[in-house]
Order: C-alpha cells, then sequence, then structure tokens
C-alpha cells in the first residue's frame, strides 16, 4: 500500500492555534476518504459529509478552539497521534488530552478515524457540585 498522508500530514491536520481557521472542507476531502468512519467518545458518524458536519458543530459551540500534537506515527496503514484539545466556552478553558487512531484505505486516505479521550472528566470537573460528583463517581471505579 502506498501511504498518501505523512507524519507531516498529521502534524498539520492534528494542530490548531487559538484564532487560527480550522481545515477547510476542501483540506478534509483531501485526506479523507468518502465514506470515513468517524468515532469518538460523544458520536459516530459515517462519511465525510457527516465528519465534516461534526467538526463544523464542534467549531460553532466553542469561542476558540486549539489543538497541539505531541506525537505522531505511520505504521503500514495505521496511523497514531496523540494531542491535547482545549475548547474555550464562554470564556473557560476546557483541555482534553487524547489520541487518534487512523486507519488508511488502500488509496492512502483515511477510512477510519477514531478519538480516544476522557470527555466526562474535563467537561464536568469545573463545575461546582457536578464536578465534585464526577470524581467521587470516577472514585468507586479505580480505588
Amino acid at each position: 500500500m502506498s501511504i498518501k498522508i505523512s507524519q507531516k500530514d498529521l502534524e498539520t491536520l492534528f494542530t490548531k492555534n487559538y484564532g487560527e481557521e480550522p481545515p477547510s472542507e476542501q483540506n478534509w476531502s483531501e485526506f479523507y476518504d468518502e465514506n470515513v468512519i468517524f468515532i469518538d467518545p460523544t458520536q459516530k458518524r459515517i462519511g465525510l459529509k457527516s465528519y465534516i458536519q461534526a467538526q463544523n458543530n464542534l467549531v460553532r459551540r466553542c469561542d476558540d478552539i486549539s489543538l497541539e500534537t505531541h506525537s505522531s506515527s505511520i505504521n503500514d496503514d495505521v496511523g497514531f497521534v496523540e494531542w491535547t484539545m482545549v475548547l474555550k466556552i464562554m470564556g473557560q478553558e476546557f483541555i482534553y488530552p487524547g489520541t487518534t487512531r487512523l486507519i488508511f484505505s488502500s488509496k492512502g486516505k483515511i477510512k477510519e478515524h477514531r478519538d480516544y479521550f476522557d470527555f466526562c472528566g474535563p467537561t464536568f470537573a469545573p463545575i461546582p457540585i457536578l464536578g465534585g460528583f464526577i470524581k467521587w463517581v470516577y472514585k468507586l471505579f479505580v480505588s
């Protein structure tokens, strides 16, 4: 298989500083298969249009977004990216460290994109009372 996407491409796709525009539909379609399967802790989407809609929905809900790549690798038809995403909403920053697993099609485009990160902890921890409750529930499972 001839992989079209390089590690530099992955780092570019998974890096966005505050104030910068997110990737355009054209950027996404350059690297993502038309039938891509996207899964994260909050949703499952099938197809490039649905994936782009999910990304646009996230951008619209936030005042700004930052995404920093820490490391990436490609091995045959699988790629991994370790990142930190920061969502700024109503002046508050929500920090989500995570990892993405990518599977490439025979044409070298991303056919599966799966994000792994803790959604509940960073989302609810800053909220008075609810944050404490979430931490308590977590302790039930890890103590």
